[in-house]
């Protein structure tokens, strides 16, 4: 982008009200972006810009460029580490439709959620996209839901495993288990899985009694006591404690190149 060009684009520019390390941290980043990239949008976003960001927490700047190309770049500006992740529209929806079948909708919640640096008409309209995809429930299909409860279900088998033999090593299955089951508990629940720092403050607004037992499992002082809080999450969360039976579906697949496996004629 020419410096014209550059300094126009900063004059359309709106900034979200953050202290002066972030606002001089998201200026700098976005003056980096109109020198390397010619954005159609900038939108800022993440736990600083709403509000209620941590220590090490990072600013986020996803860009719509008009180029095919995406890029992600992780700059620090002062002791500010940012995110820049830059797209054309097309790897945005592709994004949306991905996203959303793993309940993790990141891209459009960023768009949605997050300050239009410099907006656009375009912008406006995947902001409304992504509001709508944010609506939307990604359900777990009959296949995952049984394999995630069986994943979990097989980390709590193994922990009780090795429980005698190798305490350390049972803490640390157990731990996988309980994140586990509390991961599926909220997705086969919400059809939305947070952000892992978010994953006990967000049990505790969809289901409190789960998110105590959870929080009782990581305070408990004993192996035994964590044994027992895993068993009672199980039992809530997925209703097993280890193996048990069941078949996928049938997936076709292909023949390699050549092999032909038909009856002589």
């Amino acid at each position: 982008m020419t410096l014209g060009a550059r300094d126009d684009a900063l004059a359309r520019c709106r900034w979200p009200d953050l202290s002066p390390r972030y606002a001089t941290a998201l200026r700098e980043a976005v003056r980096l972006v109109l020198d390397r990239f010619e954005p159609l949008a900038i939108v800022a976003a993440g736990s600083i810009v709403r509000g209620c960001g941590d220590a090490s927490s990072d600013l986020d700047l996803f860009v719509i460029h008009g180029a095919p190309y995406k890029q992600r770049l992780q700059r620090w500006f002062g002791d500010v580490p940012v995110e820049i992740f830059v797209n054309p529209p097309a790897a945005v929806r592709e994004y949306w439709a991905a996203e959303h079948q793993h309940g993790r909708p990141s891209t459009a919640h960023m768009l949605a959620t997050g300050f239009p640096v410099l907006g656009s008409p375009l912008l406006d309209e995947l902001r409304a996209e992504s509001t709508a995809w944010l609506a939307k429930r990604s359900a777990l299909t009959a296949d995952q839901d049984t394999w995630e409860r069986y994943s979990a279900a097989t980390l709590l088998e193994d922990a009780l495993d090795v429980a005698e033999r190798d305490p350390a090593m049972a803490s640390a299955l157990l731990a996988e288990a309980v994140l586990a089951m509390a991961r599926y508990h909220l997705r086969a629940r919400n059809g939305v899985l947070p952000r892992t720092k978010e994953l006990f403050a967000e049990l505790e607004r969809s289901d409190p009694e789960v998110a105590r037992s959870a929080r009782g499992f990581f305070e408990a002082a004993s192996l035994d006591d964590r044994i027992s809080a895993a068993r009672a999450i199980a039992d809530v969360c997925i209703g097993d404690r280890g193996f048990f039976a069941w078949e996928s579906e049938r997936v076709p697949v292909a023949a390699p190149v050549g092999d032909d496996r038909r009856d002589p004629g």
